[in-house]
């Protein structure tokens, strides 16, 4: 029997960022609760008493995973989708790429969604929840400077497939969206060059529609992915990309 969305809660973790703020937005208007996380002070921003609960915690740590958790366990009495979207992003060739690059994207890119998906399930397989993802283009696609970036999102998408066959036999259903360029702070900072206009212009060119993917074109392939509308796709890598991957 299927929940309506009024009834339904979410854990959004880099709740904070672009696509992780329009992601709260966009489920708070369809009627879910949602615990927003983050390590950054602005998650503060979306709070919302009975609508939208705040923890400020690192998304890597099991801890937080478990704080997070509790919170919707115990200020909205249930749980029916995680989305995994904090992250960081790395623009460096693999020959300047540093072991502490390494460690700290797998920590937060893969690690973190790990502990989430791990404290989470018990609880989405009670609810007949699901779990999304957000990975990148460059998980499952070759670029330049994104050795270390990619490892982490292919990790992610590695992971989406397994618990899609691990857990659908227990009613979860667990899915990825593959963002490539997005409209936020989240890629501009890595900018090298000391044209940046330029060199944002020559990534967008990798893209066949020719521009930025908007958060909210993301955050409604997520909320897509997490509704019953979707309830026969599990292990599904949905590309939002513009048409990157499919060169």
């Amino acid at each position: 029997m299927s929940v309506s969305d009024e009834a339904k809660v979410a854990i959004v973790t880099g709740a904070a960022g672009g696509v992780g703020r329009a992601v709260v937005e966009l489920l708070v208007a369809r009627g879910y609760r949602v615990v927003a996380a983050d390590i950054a002070p602005l998650v503060s921003d979306l709070s919302q008493p009975g609508r939208v609960s705040v923890v400020k915690a690192d998304a890597s740590a099991a801890e937080s995973a478990r704080l997070a958790v509790d919170t919707a366990m115990s200020g909205f009495g249930r749980l029916d989708l995680l989305v995994n979207n904090a992250a960081r992003f790395l623009l460096k060739s693999m020959a300047e790429s540093t072991d502490e690059d390494w460690d700290t994207l797998m920590a937060v890119n893969a690690r973190g969604p790990f502990v989430h998906c791990r404290a989470a399930l018990p609880h989405l397989v009670e609810f007949g929840g699901c779990i999304v993802n957000v990975a990148s283009a460059a998980g499952w696609a070759g670029a330049a400077g994104e050795a270390v970036y990619g490892s982490t999102k292919g990790a992610l998408i590695q992971l989406t497939r397994m618990l899609a066959v691990e857990y659908g036999p227990s009613g979860v259903r667990v899915n990825a969206v593959a963002p490539g360029i997005i409209d936020t702070d989240f890629f501009r900072p890595a900018l090298q060059t000391g044209d940046p206009e330029t060199e944002l212009a020559d990534f967008i060119a990798l893209h066949p529609l020719g521009r930025m993917t908007t958060a909210a074109e993301v955050a409604a392939a997520i909320a897509f992915l997490g509704s019953d509308e979707a309830s026969a796709i599990t292990g599904a890598i949905l590309p939002v990309d513009g048409g990157f991957v499919a060169q």
